[in-house]
């Protein structure tokens, strides 16, 4: 969606999606549940796949768990969980995992293929390893690749048909971009790594098989440990996230046993929550991701519509008359050419969003706030409305803008509603839950600068403010005294 906001003076602002990738922040985030088709159906009973058990001996005979394991894998709603075996306090300490059986880049160096990954990008070093390990036998993780799944509900998996649901949504440009992202850089790791040594890579190594190793950490390391900035801890990502949980407090790097006579770093996981026996663990993947970030990291969306997130992208056009000093204005205030704002549910606009507005759209007579004599005080003096002018252009532009992106998608929000009656498949439940949350938002801020419209007649701009300063204006605007000789 993109719209141009002119001005009298040659400068633009657009509006659009952002779809580049990586995002702002790490990419890197907690994992999604483990695949339902881990588990197998006996009679009445639901019991854990003969993968999940092999898995879970092989981490006895690495003395990973034992009988003292306050919990075990369970079939749970969202697939495969961790469930408490008795009674868990708040911050009880639920698993430890030792370092030498993480994947992280510190294993990809020790492994036979540390040299060639030397200046790689950590993510793409570990992917490598994740397609490399699965295919050997004889891999230290084999049994813990077994219960792996293939795919996820992200959107990166998804088909043509099904991210059509998508049309007209951030997330939807969103997903094409981190998709073309990660195939360009296949391309590349093949030219470059994988066919110049094909010793260290026999066996094919396909997009399929990138895409999986990239959904893999996407969904499911780590990155919030002291001295890791990417580690994929198994066992640890069994547990499954829960809104319930409202703190990202809970992992933690310590020195302790690693079995009978070692000691190394260990991985130590802390419930949130207090638990009963037979309840599930839950963590908090990311309080900071809106619903689009968790379907494209993790496949799912919450039901709440705090979650939800729209994002206004503007820039300084470079044909922009004022271009120069603008950009000055802008990079002096923590802001670039391009600025990117997200606007959440019921939430007031962010810190920075009018002025930067009322900024790019700064133009004829007000243009001379632009000079240098201002520049240390002018973005005090864009917190506030700067004329009827330029405040009556930015909330016309935004409330096009709105329109313009409403009319894109293919469904209104009561036919959303009325679909979410009916008992849809998780990625269809996704795709209404996204587009209904991006509509409702931009109704929202279309409502918001409808609002400022109505209010343009009785706002106080620059002109009043500096005769007030000056004493030449009383509190109800009127002109006080010969302004001739001031002038």
């Amino acid at each position: 969606m993109a719209s141009v906001f002119s001005a009298c003076s040659g400068s633009a602002v657009l509006f659009y999606s952002r779809n580049s990738f990586p995002s702002k922040g790490s990419f890197i985030h907690l994992k999604r549940p483990l695949s339902a088709n881990c588990v197998a159906s006996l009679g009445t009973e639901v019991s854990v796949s003969p993968a999940v058990d092999t898995f879970w001996q092989w981490l006895k005979e690495e003395g990973v768990v034992s009988a003292k394991t306050p919990v075990k894998p369970s079939v749970v709603p969202e697939g495969l969980g961790l469930v408490a075996l008795k009674d868990i306090s708040r911050n009880e300490v639920v698993l430890q995992v030792p370092k030498r059986l993480w994947i992280n880049p510190d294993a990809v160096a020790a492994s036979e293929i540390g040299k060639v990954c030397i200046g790689l990008k950590p993510w793409l070093a570990v992917a490598l390893f994740l397609i490399r390990e699965r295919s050997r036998s004889n891999s230290l993780w084999k049994h813990y690749f077994s219960v792996l799944p293939k795919e996820t509900d992200s959107t990166i998996y998804w088909s043509e048909e099904e991210l059509s649901e998508l049309q007209g949504t951030q997330l939807l440009n969103t997903t094409r971009s981190v998709k073309q992202y990660v195939e360009n850089e296949y391309r590349r790791l093949e030219e470059e790594i994988i066919l110049p040594n094909k010793k260290l890579f026999p066996s094919p190594l396909t997009l399929d098989d990138f895409f999986w190793a990239f959904g893999i950490l996407r969904s499911r390391a780590f990155s919030r440990l002291r001295n890791e900035n990417l580690v994929v801890i198994p066992f640890a990502d069994f547990i499954n996230h829960s809104a319930r949980v409202t703190t990202e407090d809970h992992a933690y790097e310590i020195k302790g046993a690693a079995g009978l006579f070692s000691w190394d770093y260990l991985f130590s996981l802390r419930s949130p929550l207090s638990l009963k026996a037979g309840d599930q663990v839950y963590i908090q993947y990311d309080l900071n991701k809106s619903n689009a970030e968790l379907a494209l990291d993790y496949g799912f969306i919450e039901p709440n519509a705090d979650r939800n997130a729209y994002t206004l992208t503007l820039q300084i056009s470079e044909s922009d008359p004022f271009f120069g000093d603008k950009l000055d204005i802008a990079e002096s205030n923590g802001f670039g050419e391009t600025a990117y704002f997200d606007i959440f549910y019921s939430r007031p606009l962010p810190p920075g969003l009018l002025p930067y507005l009322r900024l790019v759209a700064l133009g004829g007579t007000d243009a001379f706030l632009l000079e240098s004599i201002f520049r240390n005080s002018i973005w005090g003096h864009l917190e506030l409305p700067v004329s009827r002018d330029n405040e009556e252009l930015i909330c016309r532009v935004v409330r096009e803008t709105c329109k313009t992106a409403l009319a894109g998608y293919h469904t209104t929000i009561e036919e959303d509603q009325k679909l979410k009656e009916a008992k849809l498949d998780s990625r269809h439940a996704i795709a209404v839950g996204i587009r209904e949350g991006e509509k409702q938002l931009l109704q929202q801020i279309d409502e918001t600068f409808k609002e400022k419209e109505l209010e343009l007649d009785q706002l106080e701009y620059y002109q009043e403010r500096r005769l007030k300063d000056l004493g030449l204006c009383g509190e109800n605007g009127d002109i006080l005294g010969d302004l001739g000789k001031f002038f």
